[in-house]
């Protein structure tokens, strides 16, 4: 081996070279060399847990602290007569100035406020006044001393929900039979007479009106036939409908004529179903038009049979119940059927726009800062009817019952 090898060749150490420029440029993560993935895509049918309902009115229970005895606001409401004036007097509201809706309907709101019959339930008596059996006696005495008629409503709503009993001022019921125009003056003053002697008893006496002044009643639905309540096929009318309008839906009579009323008194139900028999063989004769018989002074049937009315009854009741249904529909939205006063209300109003937002509303330079009102279900549907006074029929029918939170204001709550 030679000697001139030495240890430089076989030497590990070697000298650094020179690092390699890179045109790479440099990632904008701390941790490139990490496994990246995309998010998992939840699917759409199937939501977050914590998420709740949009549709949910309230989805916490309510602290139950004691029970509303009394509705009333002003303590001056201690006799019914105050409060039947008051019921009616808060019945809607004002129609605001923003309402979006045109002079059209503007008309047909405060036509169809204005033909309503000046009724109040007995239930939404109770409601304002604590006590309920000086109600009771107070609505006795005053019926007996002519003051205050009481109506029956048979066949509408069942159970809790039915609507029985209706009181009205008989100076109320005389103002809206002197205004009919379709009644002679001697007409008016008999049935005056009749409405103010005969206090207690609902159905018209004997010989009082001939077939003529019955058939001129009915027309303008101050008369009905209480035997056909139930077999009506209209339940609920229009106010300026005349005589379907009222307890009972009587719609064919005001298109008979005095001839065939008198011609068809002394006929029987069996030729109803003789013509409705003819009608569907197909006969080449014309159908009579069908109308329910109207007593005459001959016939079976006396005068006794018809009952005293206001017309437009049906729209009063149509509203009544679609009203209590609408309020008892939002409340079943919660999860315990309950809800704070104040979000039932908003519920009730629809979000329209409020005092305070629309003088925010002004200030910033803005001319919209909620629903408008004619676009709502309270304007829409219920003309205007107030909260308050649907919240009241409603308690004082035993279908809601209002507490107090001690945390939220007074809660309602769906029995």
């Amino acid at each position: 081996m030679p000697f001139t090898f030495t240890a430089a060749h076989s030497s590990r150490i070697t000298k650094p070279r020179a690092k390699k420029i890179s045109l790479k440029r440099a990632a904008s993560t701390p941790f490139p060399k990490l496994n990246q993935r995309k998010p998992i895509q939840r699917s759409a049918s199937k939501p977050e847990l914590l998420e709740v309902d949009a549709d949910d009115l309230f989805h916490d229970h309510l602290d139950d602290v004691g029970l509303v005895a009394c509705l009333a606001t002003d303590l001056s409401l201690r006799d019914v007569v105050p409060v039947m004036k008051y019921i009616r007097s808060h019945m809607f509201d004002d129609i605001p100035e923003r309402s979006g809706m045109n002079s059209t309907r503007t008309a047909e709101v405060l036509n169809f406020r204005r033909l309503l019959p000046p009724i109040v339930t007995n239930a939404h008596v109770h409601a304002l006044i604590k006590s309920p059996t000086l109600v009771e006696r107070e609505i006795g005495e005053l019926t007996s001393a002519g003051l205050v008629r009481k109506i029956v409503v048979p066949g509408r709503g069942v159970g809790r929900s039915s609507i029985s009993d209706a009181l009205v001022l008989v100076e109320d019921w005389d103002q809206l039979v002197r205004t009919a125009a379709v009644l002679g003056t001697d007409l008016i003053d008999k049935y005056v007479q009749q409405l103010r002697t005969a206090s207690l008893s609902p159905t018209v006496t004997r010989g009082v009106f001939d077939a003529t002044e019955v058939s001129q009643l009915m027309r303008a639905g101050f008369l009905s036939a209480p035997s056909q309540a139930l077999n009506s096929p209209n339940v609920f009318s229009r106010p300026m409908d005349g005589s379907s309008g009222t307890l009972t839906s009587i719609v064919s009579i005001a298109r008979a004529n005095s001839a065939s009323l008198a011609a068809s008194s002394s006929q029987g139900p069996g030729r109803e179903a003789r013509n409705s028999g003819s009608a569907s063989s197909g006969a080449s004769r014309p159908q009579e038009p069908h109308f329910p018989t109207i007593p005459s002074a001959g016939s079976t049937r006396n005068v006794g049979d018809l009952q005293l009315a206001l017309p437009s009854t049906g729209a009063f009741l149509k509203l009544l119940h679609e009203a209590r249904t609408h309020l008892l529909s939002i409340l079943g939205k919660s999860k315990f059927r309950e809800a704070p006063l104040y979000l039932l209300r908003e519920r009730w109003d629809g979000g329209v726009e409020t005092a305070e937002q629309a003088a925010r509303s002004s200030n910033y330079g803005r001319s919209f800062a909620g629903v408008l009102p004619g676009r709502t279900r309270k304007w829409k549907h219920f003309y205007g009817l107030r909260f308050d006074w649907v919240l009241e029929e409603c308690a004082g029918a035993g279908l809601v019952e209002v507490f107090e939170t001690g945390s939220v204001g007074r809660g309602v709550r769906a029995l």
